[in-house]
């Protein structure tokens, strides 16, 4: 017995601890290795959403730069790259024609409009909104406040193609009494949203059939949205 214990104890254990501690360093630069690319990965994130910051920051700046004088008058808001009109600029309550007035603010639009939009392979949507008020029972005109939006967005659209605008340039959206920007407590909050917005987004592949599309501007689902050259 003895002499089997002197065999065992003779053994090195050098080895052992090498095996040991080598696969100490081979976890260590597994963690290692993960952790740099977690950090590279990161880095690259950070990275891109600055440089988005910047160019909605640029694309804002060029937005307000091209929409100077219309903003300076006071009738046209600009927020989040969102041209706003008031309704009652427009039109009249619960109507789709549009005032003399508002065609005037409109033809002021389409010359710095269209050089932005070309200078940047985009389309121009406009989305109309209403209150929450319902349409009220017996008008022929216009079913609900889907149909009152839509008509509202479509005769801008028809306006700024009247004005100058290339119908390929430009598509109209309807959103109802949805995305209010203030809550619909007094008359005041629902003159401010009772509204037409124009923004400027990305041109897809197709745009000429209805679709339904979700956009990064309202965070919303556009239910109606009407290639304007195939209206008219």
């Amino acid at each position: 017995m003895n002499r089997l214990n002197e065999g065992i104890d003779d053994q090195p254990v050098w080895p052992i601890f090498g095996d040991l501690m080598a696969g100490v360093v081979g976890v260590f630069v597994l963690l290692l290795v993960w952790s740099l690319g977690f950090q590279l990965e990161l880095s690259q994130n950070l990275e891109e959403e600055t440089a988005k910051r910047k160019m909605e920051e640029q694309r804002r700046m060029a937005l307000e730069q091209a929409l100077s004088d219309p903003l300076a008058t006071g009738r046209v808001t600009l927020r989040d790259g969102r041209i706003g009109i008031s309704g009652n600029v427009l039109f009249a309550n619960n109507s789709s024609t549009l005032q003399e007035n508002g065609r005037e603010l409109l033809n002021t639009l389409v010359a710095p409009l269209k050089i932005y939009l070309s200078e940047r392979e985009q389309l121009l949507m406009v989305s109309g909104f209403t209150d929450d008020k319902p349409i009220q029972t017996g008008n022929l005109n216009f079913s609900d406040n889907w149909d009152l939006s839509a008509q509202r967005a479509l005769t801008v659209t028809r306006a700024l193609i009247e004005e100058g605008m290339p119908s390929s340039m430009v598509f109209a959206a309807a959103f109802g009494a949805q995305q209010p920007v203030v809550p619909n407590t007094d008359r005041a909050s629902r003159a401010k949203n009772r509204r037409v917005e124009m923004a400027p987004v990305p041109r897809i592949a197709n745009n000429n059939a209805v679709v339904n599309n979700t956009t990064e501007n309202t965070g919303t689902e556009v239910n109606s949205i009407h290639q304007a050259d195939t209206d008219l």
